[in-house]
């Protein structure tokens, strides 16, 4: 683990950096505000692809098992 102490640090100094360069500019403030922004509306959209992740594992399950049923294996108990 002490071989990873200097790059994190210098990683973690770098975006400190990049975060004060956006900062200290006008279109860099409306960078980081318009990111802000976009936070706001997070929760939905991560809820909208959440759904249709389940939808499609779900999808997916159902073609498993229709192939074990071809291949005349057990479904595994859930």
């Amino acid at each position: 683990m002490r071989k990873w102490y200097l790059p994190i640090t210098v990683l973690g100094l770098g975006g400190l950096g990049v975060l004060g360069m956006l900062v200290g500019t006008e279109r860099g403030r409306a960078v980081v505000r318009r990111i802000a922004e976009n936070f706001i509306d997070a929760p939905e959209s991560f809820e909208e692809w959440n759904d249709a992740a389940i939808r499609e594992l779900e999808s997916i399950q159902s073609a498993l098992d229709s192939l074990s049923q071809a291949l005349g294996v057990r479904p595994a108990a859930q």
